[in-house]
């Protein structure tokens, strides 16, 4: 039987954090932020303007288009897609050194993006949040976009899609609108299942 110390000393994970546009993601990194574990998160590069409440380097890394595709073409992310207009991208750099210091790496990406990183590192743990609702999830949309009905569907037509691709994770979570806290407790309560694997998952990125 292995000991805590074996348990304790498993190789570190990469988790994707993934699910549709406004089911509650960034809420849910911030948390688990909050929760103070050993844990690097990877904050994702964008060419989508900051929005008033964001700081750069910390919710998003802000840059102008000819600096994001600079950096594509020399292949300094490990996913990188067009969202809705605007470029996002996974630095590689910052889920290897995470890795390479023992940390685990959590990175929140979109259910394209996740297919890309598990092909780049196929023992990486996935996580689907998902809506209670598609009723709820069209709420949330509304109140992000302004009320605006054309871009709130635009992202819900979006969001059928991805649910459609719920049996490629490895989990799902539903996160109910007023319970955050529910939903983090069960992310934790994943990431610490799997660092007590039999059989670790090793992470290698190709």
């Amino acid at each position: 039987m292995k000991s805590d110390w074996e348990f304790d000393s498993a190789p570190p994970l990469l988790v994707v954090l993934s699910g549709p546009s406004g089911v509650g993601k960034d809420a849910a990194l911030t948390k688990l932020r909050e929760l103070d574990r050993p844990r690097r998160f990877v904050v994702t590069a964008t060419t989508r303007p900051k929005r008033p409440t964001e700081q750069d380097g910390v919710d998003y890394i802000f840059m102008d288009e000819a600096e994001f595709l600079e950096m594509k073409d020399k292949e300094q992310f490990l996913e990188c897609a067009q969202v809705y207009g605007r470029w996002y991208g996974v630095p590689r750099s910052q889920v290897q050194d995470g890795l390479a210091a023992g940390q685990d790496v959590i990175l929140k990406i979109d259910v394209q993006g996740a297919e890309t990183v598990r092909r780049a590192a196929p023992e990486a743990v996935s996580v689907f949040m998902a809506p209670e609702s598609l009723d709820d999830l069209r709420i949330r949309l509304s109140r992000r976009m302004g009320g605006n009905a054309a871009d709130t569907e635009v992202r819900m037509e979006e969001a059928r899609r991805e649910m459609g691709r719920l049996d490629e994770f490895d989990y799902c979570v539903v996160n109910h609108d007023g319970r955050l806290e529910q939903t983090i407790e069960v992310i934790d309560a994943i990431i610490t299942a799997e660092k007590r694997r039999v059989v670790p998952r090793r992470v290698w990125l190709t």
